[in-house]
Formats: structure tokens, C-alpha cells, sequence
């Protein structure tokens, strides 16, 4: 299970070199290097390349860089590199992680720890393009089950000279996040960066996910306060940006916190849900709470809440035929998981199941 809040170590421990809180060390992570007997000294992974890892023991200490051998790792991660430092000897319990599908040959199943570690997860889209409720939706299920909270961030309010336009995204928007905060900012006039800094203190460590194109690169550049990642120009046309950033990487921010960068993700695919689809569609299991009968599939049965709501305009239909597919997409994600799992008994090998939230 996932530790809800954040329970800061405020003293450091010289005799054990236990990391500062500046670095994101927490109670749960001191209490995870416990239970391995207090082995080593831990360090923060701040980016991976290609089976290395580079690691940072202290905030003015200098990086580390080691070979990732048999190791499943993530930036954002704490690790246990060797006493010669060439290599991870392990990885502590995360605290949360951002799972999702891999794509694989064959389309194998498999999962993807696009971050580790993190307190808030920055759900980036851009104004310059049509709200994406649907995408948003899956989203939200991404973050929920990483144990991080989620906050909606509208990006490139500068390209946007019309008030009520940005009021009917962030609207829209609203509509689906179910109390998620939502903000309007710009990386360029820096208006609405104020609110995002506030997130990211105390050591808290912030991951921002969004397509390319959203200005992610640009938002980064105003949150750290120089261009320390380079953003190219959106292309013409499709308004995709180019590939500005191809490697996840925890940087620094003035404000006392980390920021962990991620290449686009244009296609955001589930992985094996915990609560996440239940959090996201809160508002559609409440009503399925009051239909008449407890195997109410939500069609055409007497005393479906959830029909009775549709009917009423008070919930879109497209929000339950977004939540029957992804609840679809997930029950066959389990079900060709168990099916490998089950040649894999008759070949002899045992994979552990994933549990859908560290992977």
C-alpha cells in the first residue's frame, strides 16, 4: 500500500548517512532502508541512459555513475549503489510510482515506471488545442493509482488573448478532474507559476506528464529559472512539438523541491488499475451506489441511477461509455496477463504478477 501525505525527515543522520529531506528522503523511505538492515548509502537516481544510472547522495554532492545490473529502475528511484560505486545493488520500496503499458513486440504486456518517488503529478495540456476530457480521464486513473496527487495544469495561456476561452477549457476540464486542482499558466509571461512553485517545496518532488507540443519544456525552463532543457520550435501545422527532451530527469528547482522531466507521452495506455478508475470516475460509482439492483449493468434495467442521471443531464453518456471501455481495457490487460502467466507455469517459469501500481 501507498503512504497518504508526506512525512518529512527534518534531521540528518551522519552516523547512518541517511540523505536530507532536501533530497526527498521521507520517514517511509527512511523506514524502507531500515528493513534492509540500513545497508549502504542511499542515493536519489536523477536520470537514466541507455542501463546507467547517474545517482546523487546529497544535494552538494557530486553524482554518481552506475551501471543499472538486473535492476528494475526508475528516475526518481533510491538506490543502493555497490562500496565501489559502479553499480545498483539495489532498490528501496517506493513510496509512489507513475505506471503505465509498454509497448513490446508482440504486443506483450508489460510495465513502464515512467516515475518514481514523486508528491504531485503536473497533468499538462495545451490551450492552443481543444480540452481532451477523455485523455485527461486517463490520466487522472495514471495518477490516482501512483499514489501521487494530480494537478491539471493548462499550458500556454500567453497564445490565448480571450478570457472566456480559457474559462471554458479550464471548465471543461473541471468537469471530468472531480475537485483536481486546475491552473491556467504560462511559461513564457510566467502568469499562474506562483501556484505552481507552491507544489514543489519542502524536498516534494513534482513529474510532469503531457504530449508533445504542451510546452512542457517551456514550463520547466520558468519553474528552474533558466533554459536548462532546450524546446524547439512547435511545427507548423499538427502543432506537435518535436522531441525537445529523451530522457526522464530530476532537476532542481529554487523553490525547494524536484522537478522530474518526461519525454511526450502521446499515447497514455493503463496498466493494471489499483483504485485509480474508481477515484477518477467517482462521481459515476456514487450513482451506481443507488441503482435499484446490485448487478445493475447500467442499460436498460428499472431503477438504474446511472440511466436515470444520463436522462436527467446531469451526467454526460459519454462519461459512462468512457468508463465501461476503460474498464474493458483493463479486464483484458488481466486477463492476457494470467494467460501468460499460465504458459509460463507450463514452460516452467514463474513471472511475478505485477500489481499494477509498482510494476
Amino acid at each position: 500500500m501507498l503512504t497518504s501525505g508526506r512525512q518529512l525527515l527534518t534531521v540528518v543522520d551522519t552516523m547512518t548517512n541517511a540523505p536530507t529531506a532536501a533530497l526527498g528522503w521521507t520517514e517511509f523511505l527512511d523506514n524502507a532502508w531500515a528493513a534492509i538492515d540500513r545497508v549502504g548509502r542511499p542515493g536519489r537516481v536523477m536520470r537514466l541512459d541507455r542501463g546507467w544510472s547517474t545517482v546523487l547522495q546529497s544535494v552538494d554532492g557530486e553524482p554518481l555513475r552506475v551501471r543499472n545490473i538486473g535492476a528494475d529502475i526508475a528516475v526518481g528511484d533510491w538506490v543502493i549503489p555497490s562500496e565501489d560505486g559502479e553499480r545498483v545493488e539495489s532498490v528501496l520500496q517506493r513510496q509512489s510510482a507513475f505506471v503505465r503499458r509498454a509497448s513490446h513486440e508482440g504486443n506483450r504486456a508489460e510495465a513502464h515506471t515512467i516515475a518514481a518517488n514523486i508528491d504531485v503529478v503536473f497533468l499538462v495540456h495545451g490551450l492552443n488545442s481543444p480540452p481532451n476530457q477523455r485523455r485527461l480521464e486517463r490520466e487522472l486513473v495514471l495518477a490516482f493509482d501512483s499514489g501521487a496527487k494530480p494537478v491539471v495544469v493548462l499550458s500556454k495561456l500567453d497564445l490565448v488573448d480571450d478570457p472566456a476561452v480559457v474559462a471554458r477549457s479550464v471548465e471543461s476540464l473541471e468537469e471530468v478532474a472531480l475537485g483536481v486542482p486546475v491552473h491556467a499558466v504560462s511559461g513564457i509571461t510566467f502568469v499562474g507559476l506562483e501556484r505552481l512553485r507552491d507544489y514543489a517545496t519542502d524536498g516534494r518532488t513534482i513529474a510532469m506528464l503531457g504530449a508533445s507540443g504542451v510546452g512542457k519544456s517551456t514550463l520547466i525552463n520558468a519553474l528552474v529559472g533558466n533554459d536548462f532543457l532546450r524546446t524547439n520550435d512547435v511545427r507548423m501545422g499538427d502543432q506537435r512539438g518535436r522531441h525537445t527532451t529523451t530522457a526522464a530527469e530530476l532537476v532542481s528547482l529554487p523553490s525547494g523541491g524536484w522537478l522530474l522531466d518526461t519525454p511526450g507521452v502521446r499515447a497514455v495506455s493503463l496498466w493494471l488499475s489499483g483504485d485509480g478508475i474508481e477515484r477518477a470516475f467517482a462521481d459515476v460509482f456514487d450513482l451506481m451506489d443507488h441503482c435499484r439492483f446490485r448487478n445493475c449493468k447500467h442499460e436498460d434495467e428499472p431503477g438504474c441511477a446511472v440511466q436515470a442521471a444520463i436522462a436527467a443531464g446531469t451526467l454526460p453518456a459519454v462519461r459512462l461509455l468512457s468508463l465501461q471501455r476503460l474498464v474493458a481495457e483493463e479486464a483484458a490487460l488481466e486477463a492476457e496477463q494470467k494467460a501468460h502467466e499460465k504458459a509460463g507455469d507450463r514452460r516452467g517459469v514463474h513471472r511475478p504478477r505485477p500489481n499494477g501500481r509498482f510494476g
